[in-house]
């Protein structure tokens, strides 16, 4: 199986590199050499496209098992805990406050908001008393709905409307060599969570069970929330938006080899960036040469396969 996703990743990728309005193929690159349109386009776009596509994929995979391994919930992801929507929040407030903030610096606010809502969604988890484990995500969903409804009312009011719009639909449309780079740094996170990975793996267990063996749990957690908060907001910075994606990954992953998180992080991040930049060549392909939003194709997609996860979920309960 991982063979399968190595393939078809790179298949992916190949294919990503060519599809398109412009003319960039083997044969234009050959004939105009290193120096022509087709050469700079693939380098300028193409190129860095394919790597944010890749990045975007793997880290919000990995952000999805991570928050699931924190509630010790399946069904959660930075999508449907508020999380996002706090991120979303974090940007509008650059906007109106410091409006020439570099985009490393809204990276950073986003981040802090993206922070605070983890930590605001775990309290509300802990202090509702949630007997289903398919009401989690609800209770997160609604917590995402307020915040959103008061980003959008803020934005409306500010005639921000549009300009919010940008950041919030997700979208490789506008990502080129330049603006796409602090995907790496979500690429980091990555890092960090693989090298923290056994410890989520206890945590996942029980703050009781995770005290027993001699882990500060407090500790996991929070290096937990900053690795999600700091993916969400460089890929809300750069490509907006991407729902469910978290969500449906890492259970597909859990179905296939279990819940170690050492050895499910290859995977998710693998799995990840396969389904991004399939999604990616169909938002480009359906509607030729005009592009719909690739957050539209992966909403469909990932609610689908949502509901198919609750579904599959509640009949087992039975």
């Amino acid at each position: 199986m991982g063979v399968l996703i190595g393939v078809l990743l790179v298949a992916l990728a190949l294919t990503g590199l060519f599809v398109g309005v412009s003319d960039v193929t083997p044969g234009s690159l050959s004939r105009g050499g290193a120096g022509g349109d087709a050469a700079f386009l693939l380098v300028a776009s193409r190129i860095p496209r394919t790597l944010a596509a890749v990045l975007v994929g793997a880290s919000l995979g990995i952000a999805g098992l991570i928050m699931q391994m924190l509630v010790r919930n399946k069904f959660v992801e930075p999508g449907t805990t508020g999380v996002s929507e706090f991120a979303t929040l974090g940007m509008l407030v650059t906007m109106v406050f410091l409006p020439g903030l570099a985009v490393v610096g809204k990276m950073g606010v986003a981040a802090v908001f993206g922070l605070f809502g983890t930590w605001v969604f775990l309290r509300v988890v802990r202090v509702v008393p949630v007997r289903q484990l398919v009401l989690v995500p609800l209770v997160g969903i609604m917590l995402g709905g307020v915040v959103g409804a008061v980003t959008t009312f803020s934005a409306y009011r500010l005639d921000l409307l549009q300009s919010l719009g940008q950041w919030s639909q997700g979208s490789f449309a506008t990502v080129m060599q330049g603006r796409y780079e602090f995907l790496w740094i979500a690429g980091l996170m990555v890092g960090i969570a693989w090298f923290a990975a056994d410890r989520f793996s206890v945590v996942g267990l029980g703050e009781e069970f995770a005290t027993n063996l001699g882990l500060d749990h407090r500790r996991v957690v929070a290096v937990g929330m900053v690795v999600i908060a700091v993916i969400t907001a460089a890929v809300l910075v750069t490509a907006g938006m991407v729902p469910f994606l978290g969500l449906v990954v890492p259970n597909v992953v859990s179905l296939i080899i279990g819940d170690n998180v050492r050895r499910a992080i290859p995977w998710v991040a693998g799995l990840g960036a396969v389904f991004v930049l399939a999604c990616d060549l169909i938002a480009r392909v359906v509607r030729f040469p005009y592009e719909i939003p690739l957050s539209v194709i992966v909403g469909i997609v990932g609610a689908a396969l949502f509901l198919w996860l609750l579904l599959r979920r509640r009949s087992r309960a039975h």
